[in-house]
This record gives structure tokens, sequence and C-alpha cells, in this order.
């Protein structure tokens, strides 16, 4: 949802910043590793007890992760490549983040569980949107895209409420797959 709606309206507030980056030398692929690289620190900070620390380290990681497309834009240097490897890295950040997750609430196994059903629905997610998109139509939509989740398991690490959000991310994400994948589904041929 903040992909389709709020992206369009904050390319102009993007790309300044986005041409200040490529100015000082950094490059996409350094903005998208450094990002990933900063996620996983603040994931190793949340398995260790410090979850609001380790959240908002995360979010920064996420953040400058986000500005890997506005480098690119403003050096050029746009790729299939480099879309390729951002895909991967946002998963690889969104595993690492419910890992720490799951590590810090390892003695509730409801949680644990939600857990789960959280991470399955968020890989899900973007799985329906690339095999959508491998046949030809466009997989985007739903209540749960990558911003609102990052949005929302901060939101729930940073103000303690772990249980409320978790519930509501297995809510959206799952309302998500079916959205995306009923739209899809309808609109293949045969």
């Amino acid at each position: 949802m903040i992909d389709m709606r709020v992206r369009p309206h904050i390319q102009g507030f993007l790309r300044p910043i986005g041409r200040f980056l490529a100015r000082l030398g950094l490059t996409p692929t350094a903005m998208t590793l450094s990002g990933l690289a900063i996620t996983v620190a603040g994931s190793v900070v949340i398995g260790l007890g410090y979850v609001r620390t380790g959240a908002l380290l995360a979010l920064a990681g996420s953040a400058i992760d986000g500005l890997d497309g506005a480098v690119a834009r403003a050096s050029n240097r746009v790729t299939t490549r480099g879309a390729f490897l951002d895909a991967g890295v946002d998963r690889l950040g969104e595993i690492a983040v419910f890992a720490g997750l799951a590590v810090s609430q390892r003695s509730d196994v409801r949680i644990l569980l939600l857990v789960l059903l959280s991470l399955g629905g968020a890989l899900v997610v973007p799985y329906i949107r690339a095999k959508a998109e491998a046949l030809g139509h466009d997989g985007r939509g739903g209540l749960m895209g990558r911003a609102e989740r990052v949005i929302l398991v901060t939101l729930g690490m940073v103000t303690g409420f772990i249980e409320p959000m978790l519930w509501l991310m297995v809510l959206g994400v799952w309302m998500t797959v079916g959205q995306r994948f009923w739209t899809t589904y309808r609109a293949i041929d045969s």
C-alpha cells in the first residue's frame, strides 16, 4: 500500500538524497549491503534481549537499504542485477529481524508460533508478487507490503506490544497473500 500510494509522492524528497549520496561516491550496492549489515546487527541486538534498541537499529538498516533505488537513479546505475540483489537482501533482512525476535521471545511458545506464521506470510507476499510478474501480471497490492511490515514490526518492538503486533502481522500478511493470489489467479487467462 505504501509502495503504491506514498512512494510516488516522496520521490521528490528522495531524489536529492540519492544525488547527494551518489556524489559522495556511494553505490546502490553499497547502500543495499550496508543496510543489510545494520539490519542484521539490529537483529542480533534484538536476540540479545535489547528489543527496542535492536528494532531501531534494524529500522535504520531498512531505511538505508531503502535509499539504494534513489542512489541507482541518481547515478544512472539502475540494473536488473541490482533489483535482484535488493529483493534478496530484503528477504534476508526480514528473516534476520524475525529470527532475532524469536530468540528474544523463546520462552513463550505462542509468541514463537506467531513469529513463524508472520515470517512465513512475509516471505510468501513477495513470492506471489514475483510469480505474478513472471506471468506478466501486476502482483502488487494488499495491506502488508514490505514498508508496512517494517513499520508494524518496529512499532510493536519499540512500544513493547509484541504479541498484538504479531497478531496484526499474521492477519495482515496472510490477507495480503490471499488478495494477491486471488487477483492474479483471476487475471490469468487459463
